[in-house]
């Protein structure tokens, strides 16, 4: 386990004034659990008294790939000098909520300072379309960027990553690329609190229903929307019980408090023993979603990030 140097203790103390407000305030509401997907979605497009709508980049182009399943929604930010290499990022929300334009701010930043073609997958969400079909959709997305990454952007370096159900998808992604199209060449791994146990790790089941962003109950609500129960332990859904053989080097970034944290630190092991480099950063005190937060931390780790897939492209 790694604390990366930068996290000073004046950081520390921000993080956890921070993290009292925030479940005050999360208290003060109905939970995601209690709630309907639609009127989640609604919140999230639109915003509330307290949370902004997303922004949106005029730098984003939007494109469709076809695959078997139907057209596969992208949105892309292309540098107009260099192109060191192509981030292939997956936004998170549960496989239920979120969209690939929530992230705009954040993927301009990246191409900007990584001079990377990044493209952003719009999967279809649950519980309308259910497992498979968000991870058949981040396949064929992916499928699409390794093939034609060298005539689009000049480029063979592709860099895969995501948050929450994101790095879920990210590390599916991978080894569906890996065990259907022979294809182990990501340049590297940005995964993000990433889910990789749908079955419950420890520390999702031992949670209880404290709300700092996810819950246990919270964590039930989503993996029933998305699959079945009986198949919460099938490699493809849950790859921590994949084969993890010849996979990317890898980031994993959590906080401790984070009802995923044992999803992190359990892959990062099974990554790392499985013969791949693999790089845990855990942040005492960080919550669920913590890079996103108002705090010194959250710009750190995000530049943290931005220098992994960056340093990812030149190896």
């Amino acid at each position: 386990m790694q604390e990366p140097v930068f996290y000073t203790p004046e950081m520390q103390q921000e993080v956890r004034e921070y993290v009292r407000q925030l479940e005050i305030e999360l208290g003060e509401s109905p939970p995601t659990n209690e709630r309907q997907p639609d009127e989640l979605r609604e919140e999230r497009e639109n915003g509330t008294p307290s949370k902004e709508p997303p922004i949106l980049s005029d730098k984003a182009i939007v494109r469709d790939i076809p695959s078997d399943h139907g057209n596969v929604s992208v949105r892309a930010f292309i540098p107009e000098g260099q192109i060191n290499g192509v981030y292939l990022h997956i936004h998170g929300g549960g496989w239920v909520l979120g969209r690939a334009h929530h992230k705009d701010p954040e993927l301009e930043t990246i191409m900007n300072e990584c001079e990377a073609a990044v493209v952003s997958v719009d999967y279809r969400l649950a519980p309308e379309n259910p497992y498979p079909a968000a991870q058949d959709d981040c396949e064929a997305a992916a499928t699409w960027v390794v093939e034609n990454a060298p005539k689009e952007f000049g480029t063979d370096k592709i860099t895969i990553g995501g948050e929450s159900a994101g790095g879920h998808l990210a590390a599916t992604t991978m080894l569906r690329m890996r065990d259907k199209h022979g294809y182990s060449g990501f340049s590297g791994a940005n995964l993000v609190y990433g889910v990789y146990d749908l079955s419950m790790t420890p520390s999702q089941q031992l949670w209880g229903d404290r709300l700092l962003v996810l819950s246990t109950p919270i964590m039930d609500w989503f993996y029933d929307h998305y699959v079945p129960k009986e198949l919460r332990r099938d490699p493809d859904v849950s790859p921590i019980y994949a084969s993890l053989h010849n996979l990317a080097p890898a980031l994993f970034t959590v906080g401790t408090l984070d009802p995923l944290l044992d999803d992190t630190l359990f892959m990062h092991s099974r990554w790392f023993a499985s013969g791949n480099i693999s790089t845990l950063h855990v942040y005492p005190g960080a919550t669920h979603g913590f890079e996103n937060q108002p705090t010194e931390l959250a710009d750190k780790v995000r530049g943290r990030m931005r220098d992994f897939i960056r340093e990812s492209f030149q190896s």
